[in-house]
């Protein structure tokens, strides 16, 4: 999580401009990282990148829509130097494109991701899983993510980092944003930009005395992989609601799957993130020193 003085700074409106990233070349783009904080953890987030790279697909495939996105988070991005997006173009067909975007910081590359993109057609059959019948987002707790422009509500959770609120390894986030882009690959890149957010909150709601506030403090995480699908049409006014849930977590890693509903009760999008959960001392020799952070 980032601090309260770093977060007010943010906008919806400036990161719709860190997605927009510059072509350098016809494989070749380059990407802004945002804005520093006071912390000293200047460490940009995973699906920042994630998103700018979504956007970088559908400027080198324009007449295709981006349908899913898969990143590995090898080393972390820092804020400051800009990223260089690199394709790889696997396959471009009349129908479905394929390409590995490699994100680069100072020559070292950071997160390999894979993108495919196809010509959207019409339906043989069609079918959806319906939105949870959870709170509505006036019933929700309101959370404290500040960002102007966005706005954050939990449903039967008051503080999502406590290692104190226990309950089953779930959570229901409202999510509104102001303003939302009519561009299709900046409305996908700002739905994929929350899906690492809560993860591993959700995986550590279900075991007391273990929560967020303690990241970086006394335990480490951080997202690994994440992947995200996107269904037609991307498209919403209002909310938003992301389901997770945690369906395992052992062995220093956790696994957590959601969906992104309309409030109406459109599916748009589904994703999955597999996330690190380890003890922070290196002194500690219950886990095999290669497996410490």
């Amino acid at each position: 999580m980032t601090t309260d003085s770093e977060q007010a700074q943010w906008s919806v409106d400036r990161l719709l401009e860190l997605f927009e990233v510059r072509a350098e070349d016809t494989d070749r783009f380059s990407a802004d990282t945002g804005i520093a904080g006071d912390d000293d953890r200047q460490v940009v987030e995973g699906t920042q990148v994630l998103a700018q790279a979504i956007v970088a697909v559908a400027k080198r495939f324009p007449g295709k829509s981006v349908r899913s996105a898969h990143a590995v988070f090898s080393r972390a991005v820092a804020v400051g130097p800009p990223v260089e997006l690199l394709l790889d173009v696997v396959h471009e067909g009349r129908s479905t494109a394929t390409a590995v975007v490699s994100a680069q910081q100072d020559g070292r590359r950071c997160i390999t991701m894979t993108v495919l993109a196809d010509v959207p057609t019409g339906d043989v059959i069609r079918h959806h899983l319906p939105r949870p019948g959870v709170a509505a987002p006036g019933d929700a707790n309101v959370s404290r993510m500040p960002m102007i422009g966005r706005e954050l509500r939990l449903v039967d959770v008051v503080d999502v980092n406590s290692p104190d609120e226990v309950g089953p390894p779930e959570l229901f986030a409202w999510l509104r944003y102001d303003p939302i882009p009519a561009r299709d690959d900046l409305a996908k890149a700002l739905v994929a930009y929350f899906t690492g957010h809560l993860g591993i909150s959700t995986t550590m709601r279900a075991h007391r005395g273990i929560g967020t506030s303690q990241a970086h403090l006394t335990v480490s995480t951080a997202p690994m992989t994440i992947s995200v699908a996107f269904h037609e049409p991307v498209r919403w006014d209002g909310w938003l609601l992301y389901t997770h849930e945690s369906t395992q977590v052992g062995a220093g890693m956790s696994y957590v799957r959601g969906t992104v509903h309309t409030e109406e009760g459109g599916l748009i999008a589904s994703f999955a993130q597999e996330a690190m959960i380890r003890p922070l001392r290196t002194t500690d020799t219950a886990i095999d020193a290669r497996s410490r952070f």
